[in-house]
């Protein structure tokens, strides 16, 4: 005869466990306030990459401000959201006038010499600038500078010097025999001519190009100094690619020559004497050497003083192991950015109904939380085969609310809101288009007021997970984040006694989407619903701020809704 006792003893076993670990939650979270996160006076950071690569330089709209008095204009309402500190783009001059920065032509120049065409760079002037750092620092929001280091572009001059090819794929391969090039390697900059730097740049201060202009030909060349015969790449480099990963674009900076470090060491000085920055992001870290780097950072924090100084090393590599080794290189120095988690998004993205259940795992920020820079974009800048691997990191726009609710909400990690998602980006014929359905700003405000204190996670249906932040202190009332990749669905989740009978409300309610209330219990707990393929995120209907978090945000920068 056939038995059911195995099956309801499994489901007795089963009732029992999940008896256990309510009891486990409840008693954690009712002890909440003798921790020390419950008296931790600091308030939530927030980085916001203040651009997007299509940024026009001057817009074909009414508004033909320069980026930099645009963001200047912007900053009070960036800073109202909770933003904290701006990545804003490379300021100095590039080869091209409208070139993005990257394509770095002089350190020194920020918008203040007619080189390269122009006087102003594509973000518009030396003295816009400045005042855009003075206003955001008036407000108690930093500016995070892009020192793109690595490399020169749109030298004055050819130079003849010898260079030996290298296997494109494996740098560490000579292919071929040494020969007489010729590259784009002398940079004079006739325009500002020896202010702030006397150091003009030749062959001997780089340490590979990809093109022999004699032969018209595009290769990587290894460069060769008879008077330096251990000349090589450097060996403190990402290795995980190309055998040796020093060498990316244009012409690649040799910092074992002494000139170099110290022209750049002396430009860290001078960038933060102009300035009063508060951070830096290190363009292309993974292609030029740990040691300088830091020596560079501890060049700028000497400089700066008593003014903390937050730097992120763009060390592009979806291997966590290749992340943990460089932050181990900087002895902890930077912040990374969290590859793996951007890669992780944009695969559950594209798979429906993806199990969500994993979606920290093996991420930089489950391992290193406090290193690690949590985004659902970041630019890897390089050149255009490579730029042709970011698709592989886009994360589809449905997918983008449930990713900024675990960037935003979430302990851990240094978040960054991406400029093209708060605005839109400006790559096609129609007016720009922000993600999240308009709803990034309210998760940026829930963030700035609510996401404190500890944490407890609901990671236990593969289309449905949520997570609870009891709040802290100053910032009692805490919240109830739920997301769904799948169908519609209801969590039950503790947010503790304190709280029974509140009636809880989402911040991103949209008409419709579900009962507008949820009532917490005598016990402590709610239960929370959510639409398919949404974001939830419910507080007390009367916590303090909650009137303005659904307050309109005025997404257009460029003035085209003006015309």
């Amino acid at each position: 005869m056939f038995s059911f006792l195995p099956c309801f003893k499994t489901r007795r076993q089963r009732t029992k466990s999940q008896t256990q670990s309510q009891k486990q939650i409840e008693e954690k979270a009712n002890a909440i306030e003798s921790l020390p996160s419950w008296h931790s006076p600091t308030e939530n950071t927030l980085l916001f990459q203040a651009f997007e690569w299509h940024v026009p330089a001057t817009p074909n709209t009414a508004d033909k401000r320069s980026h930099w008095r645009r963001l200047q204009h912007a900053l009070p309402a960036i800073h109202s959201l909770g933003v904290t500190s701006i990545w804003i783009p490379p300021g100095c001059k590039g080869m091209d006038t409208n070139g993005n920065g990257y394509d770095i032509y002089d350190l020194y120049d920020l918008g203040e010499f007619d080189q390269k065409g122009a006087v102003r760079t594509k973000w518009g002037t030396r003295g816009e600038l400045e005042d855009l750092v003075l206003d955001a620092n008036a407000l108690g929001v930093g500016v995070l500078w892009d020192a793109v280091l690595n490399h020169k572009a749109g030298a004055d001059s050819v130079e003849r010097f010898e260079g030996v090819r290298v296997d494109d794929d494996r740098r560490d391969i000579e292919d071929g025999n040494p020969q007489q090039i010729s590259g784009w390697t002398s940079f004079t900059f006739p325009g500002r001519g020896t202010t702030y730097s006397p150091l003009q740049y030749h062959w001997q201060h780089f340490s590979g190009v990809d093109w022999d202009d004699a032969q018209q030909r595009k290769a990587i060349y290894k460069i060769l100094d008879p008077s330096r015969p251990d000349k090589n790449w450097a060996q403190d480099v990402g290795t995980d690619e190309n055998g040796n990963y020093d060498y990316l674009m244009f012409a690649d900076l040799d910092f074992s020559h002494p000139e170099v470090r110290e022209d750049v060491l002396r430009w860290g000085k001078w960038i933060m004497s102009v300035l009063p920055l508060s951070g830096m992001r290190l363009d292309a870290a993974k292609h030029f050497s740990t040691a300088f780097q830091r020596d560079f950072i501890d060049c700028v924090r000497q400089e700066a003083g008593d003014r903390k100084v937050f730097v992120i090393g763009e060390y592009w590599s979806g291997e966590l192991r290749a992340l943990l080794r460089y932050l181990e290189e900087m002895e902890y120095r930077v912040a990374a950015v969290d590859v793996p988690l951007v890669e992780r998004f944009s695969r559950l993205s594209r798979v429906k109904r993806a199990d969500l259940r994993g979606v920290l795992r093996g991420t930089l920020v489950e391992r290193r939380p406090g290193n690690a820079l949590v985004s659902c974009y970041h630019y890897q800048v390089s050149d255009d085969e490579q730029r042709a691997n970011i698709q592989q990191t886009i994360v589809e726009p449905s997918f983008k609310p449930l990713a900024y609710a675990l960037i935003l909400l979430r302990q851990g990690g240094h978040p960054c809101v991406f400029y093209g998602d708060l605005y839109g980006t400006c790559d096609g014929d129609h007016p720009p288009t922000p993600a999240c359905e308009g709803q990034l700003p309210n998760l940026m405000r829930a963030r700035k007021l609510y996401a404190y204190g500890e944490q407890e996670d609901y990671f236990d249906q593969p289309n449905c997970i949520g997570f609870i932040r009891y709040g802290n202190a100053a910032h009692p009332s805490g919240l109830a984040c739920v997301m769904s990749n799948g169908g519609p669905a209801t969590k039950r989740m503790y947010v503790g006694r304190k709280h029974a009978g509140e009636k809880w409300t989402d911040l991103l309610q949209r008409g419709g989407d579900h009962p507008c209330v949820t009532v917490i219990d005598e016990m402590g707990y709610g239960e929370f619903p959510v639409q398919g393929m949404r974001v939830s995120v419910w507080v007390d209907s009367a916590a303090d701020g909650r009137e303005g978090v659904g307050a309109e945000f005025d997404v257009d920068i460029y003035g085209i809704q003006a015309q």
